[in-house]
Formats: structure tokens, C-alpha cells, sequence
């Protein structure tokens, strides 16, 4: 058990820990793109120094991002061995996929892309930004498809106590990854919207490159919020899905113990789990059931019937996760959708009004909103991953069937305590880079050695 507890935790503090930086890599690649291909078009140099200014920082946050992607892959081998002999011939598939063609073609022309400005025309350099910000986004696309196989296994067999792959097409195509791709990419579009127009709005208060930077908000003002209203809608289509194929991770979402037809929504909850009940609660009703089926009326299960069931289907075992934990996380991921919504819409507004620099208030409350997306992002994660408990892959095998049976616990945790202290030192690193080239402000082309070379000497980490 404490095996089990302390890969557990590993896991999920490193993988936190990386999904920092995931989101801001996807969003903020195609921003820059963006950013020069204005530049291209229109011949302006303030675009140049635009795309050059932000491209450093996705420079600093996609080193980080390499760095700890990597160390999290080798997780599956020392913590979760029999998880890797389980699944690992389908796991394996995508994640290959990712390393040898999406990753390899995103670093191959992001070098190219910095190394390129005096040395490639102006088309050419801008196709290998578009090329790293589609590359990345492809290799999101083969993660989650093997994060979605865990999810809801398609294209398999087993045989001889392992999950076989029998069709790659069904593999790629699940269901699951049609939802859970575009709501994963829209998230980091939106936290690099987020990111350019909080850190626009620091440098709009202190007077600095007021062109620029009032147009580097209002580009990342439409991305953003374009994006988070496409993950409003995404997100409701996930859901309905999920109450087809994983209801229990929804009702647990919803500290939904009985099932009701109609079933109303809780706004509050006060939940004992132990007892398997509500103590008191806040409903809309009906609610649920308009957001499970898109209609008023509709039956939506209950814990306690869905955890009869799944004794019926499994054998014996407690198969409900952490009701109280997964309803506030959802519930924090929704407020803090709710905010971006509201903050898009007023900077929308005063920047159609004409007078944005002067609403320092909203300037600095923007800014204070960086992190908003990041938690949305992280709590969107925990309800995805602790939703499915006790399964590691859906149905098929319980993530204490899955942990390393050789590996004793006094290793794991040497090896969990030498983690936290390596990344306590990339975080570091990482923050000092990022307040260092923000407050800085954009430079001109001849001042741009320094990072190239810092960056360089980074990715040799990788």
C-alpha cells in the first residue's frame, strides 16, 4: 500500500507539475505564428519585434516543458511496470508516434526558427513557426489517444493477461480522444491568450511599447476568447459523452448519489462520504438532466446504483472515487472558466471603447488572471484522471494491479524526494527566466544572442 501511495503521488506531483507548462506551449506557438505572419504580410518591423518578444518566452517555456515531459516517461517503467506490461503494446504505439515524428519535427524547426532570422526569407522562416505550432499540437493529439485508450479502451484483445492492439484506426478515432483533444488544445489556447494580454497589461500600466503591446492584447483578446467559448462548448459535448461511457466519474462530479429523472444540479454541496449521502445541498432542478441529454427530462444513475452495477460486472470492491474532491475540483474548474469569460468580454468592451490603458484596475486584475487557466487546467486534469478510480485503464485493470511489485518503497521514496528537489530548482529557473525577458520588454534583433544562447544551453539537459 504505501508503494502504491507514493508512486501515486510521484506521479501526480511531476505530471502537475509539467501540465504547467503543456497548455502555454500549445496556445503560445500559434500566437507567435500569428504575430510573424502579420509581420509578413504587412512588412511592419513593431510585428517583428512582437513575434521575437513572445517567442522568447515560449522559448523558455517549451525547454521547461521538454525537461520535465521527459522524466515523466519513465515513470511507466519504474513505478508502473505492470501497467507497462499490461497496455504497453497499445501505450507504446501513439507515444512513439509522438517522439519520433511530432516532437523531433517541433524541435528540428523550432531550431531553424531561431537560428534562422538573417538566414532564411521571410516565407520560409515563417512555415517552421507554423510548423512547431502544428507539431505540437500533433503531439497532443497522440498523447491523449493513449491517455484516452486508459479512458475508454477501443481496438483491443486480450491475450495471455495482456491488452493487445488489433485496430489502430479505432485506436485514433476513440470516441473519447474526439472530445478530449479539442478541449485539451482550446485550454492551452486559452491560457496563452490569458498569458499575452496579463502580460500586455503589465506593460500597458508601466507606459512601456504602448503599440505593441496594446496589439498583442487585442490578438491575444480575440484568440482567447474565441477559445474559451469553443471549451464551454466542447466541454458540454464531453460531458454528455461521459455519462454514456464513464457515468460514475459524472455522478461522483456531481456528488449524485441517487438516480433521478429529472436529476437537478448542485451548485453546493455538503457531502459524507462515508455515510454516502448529501447533508445539505443547493439544486437547479432538472439541470443535470439538461446537461447529460440536452433536455429537461432524462435519468441520470446514481452512485449507489452504478456502484451495484459495476460490483455485478467486476466482482466485490469499492468502486466509487473521492466524491468531495472531484466536486469542488469541477466546480473550480467551471468558476474559473466563468471569470475568463467575464475578464475576455470586459477587455473586449474597453478595448472597443477606446480607452484600455486607462483602466489601470482592469489592467492589473488582467494580470492577477494569468493563473486563472492554469488552475482551470490542473483541476480539468484531476477530474479526468482521479474520476476513473479505482481504474488505471478503464474496466480492464485497477491501478494497484498496475504499480511496480520490485521496486521497494524506500526507493520510491529517494526517488520521489530527489524529483521534488530537481523541479523545485526548474521552477526557480523558470520563473527567474520568465520575470527576467518580461519585464525587460521587447528588443531589437542584434540583442537577441544572450537568450539563443541560454536556451541552447537548456535544451542540452533534454
Amino acid at each position: 500500500m504505501t508503494e502504491l501511495i507514493l508512486s501515486r503521488l510521484q506521479f501526480a506531483v511531476i505530471t502537475s507539475y509539467h501540465f504547467l507548462f503543456v497548455p502555454l506551449t500549445l496556445g503560445l506557438g500559434v500566437l507567435v505564428a500569428m504575430m510573424e505572419t502579420f509581420y509578413v504580410k504587412t512588412g511592419n518591423e513593431m510585428y517583428k519585434k512582437m513575434t521575437k518578444f513572445w517567442g522568447k518566452l515560449f522559448l523558455i517555456n517549451f525547454a521547461m516543458g521538454v525537461v520535465t515531459g521527459i522524466v515523466q516517461e519513465f515513470q511507466f517503467g519504474m513505478n508502473w511496470s505492470e501497467y507497462s506490461r499490461f497496455v504497453g503494446d497499445i501505450f507504446g504505439a501513439p507515444l512513439a508516434i509522438e517522439a519520433l515524428l511530432a516532437f523531433f519535427l517541433e524541435s528540428t524547426f523550432l531550431g531553424l526558427w531561431v537560428f534562422g532570422w538573417d538566414k532564411l526569407s521571410k516565407k520560409v522562416h515563417l512555415i517552421t513557426i507554423w510548423i512547431v505550432a502544428i507539431a505540437s499540437n500533433l503531439s497532443a493529439f497522440f498523447i491523449l489517444v493513449a491517455n484516452s485508450f486508459m479512458q475508454e479502451p477501443v481496438g483491443y484483445i486480450l491475450r495471455n493477461g495482456r491488452a493487445e492492439m488489433t485496430d489502430f484506426l479505432a485506436l485514433i478515432t476513440n470516441p473519447h480522444v474526439l472530445y478530449q483533444f479539442p478541449h485539451t488544445v482550446l485550454s492551452g489556447f486559452v491560457t496563452a491568450g490569458f498569458f499575452v494580454m496579463g502580460v500586455s497589461a503589465y506593460h500597458l500600466v508601466k507606459k512601456n511599447h504602448l503599440d505593441l503591446f496594446k496589439r498583442s492584447f487585442h490578438i491575444a483578446l480575440i484568440f482567447g476568447l474565441i477559445s474559451i467559448l469553443g471549451v464551454t462548448g466542447v466541454g458540454h459535448l464531453q460531458g454528455m459523452h461521459l455519462v454514456g461511457s464513464q457515468p460514475m466519474k459524472m455522478a461522483a462530479a456531481e456528488a449524485h448519489w441517487e438516480t433521478e429523472n429529472p436529476a437537478g444540479l448542485s451548485l453546493f454541496a455538503s457531502i459524507d462520504e462515508q455515510g454516502q449521502k448529501n447533508n445539505f445541498e443547493i439544486k437547479i432542478p432538472a439541470l443535470l438532466s439538461f446537461l447529460s441529454y440536452n433536455s429537461f427530462t432524462g435519468e441520470v444513475k446514481g452512485i449507489h446504483e452504478l456502484q451495484n452495477k459495476a460490483v455485478q460486472d467486476y466482482g466485490p470492491g469499492n468502486y466509487v472515487p473521492p466524491v468531495t474532491s472531484l466536486f469542488w475540483s469541477f466546480r473550480i474548474m467551471l468558476t474559473a472558466g466563468i471569470w475568463l469569460v467575464l475578464m475576455a468580454m470586459l477587455g473586449l468592451y474597453f478595448f472597443k471603447s477606446k480607452n484600455l490603458e486607462q483602466k489601470t484596475w482592469f489592467l492589473k486584475l488582467m494580470l492577477w488572471t494569468i493563473p486563472v487557466p492554469y488552475i482551470a487546467n490542473i483541476a480539468g486534469w484531476f477530474l479526468a484522471e482521479v474520476g476513473r478510480q479505482p481504474w488505471i485503464v478503464y474496466g480492464l485493470q485497477t491501478v494497484e494491479a498496475g504499480v511496480s511489485t520490485s521496486v521497494p518503497a524506500l526507493y520510491m521514496l529517494i526517488a520521489f524526494l530527489g524529483f521534488l528537489l530537481v523541479y523545485a530548482c526548474l521552477a526557480v529557473v523558470d520563473i527567474y527566466l520568465m520575470a527576467k525577458y518580461i519585464k525587460k520588454g521587447p528588443e531589437e534583433a542584434d540583442r537577441d544572442e544572450h537568450l539563443n544562447s541560454e536556451v541552447k544551453g537548456a535544451s542540452l539537459w533534454t
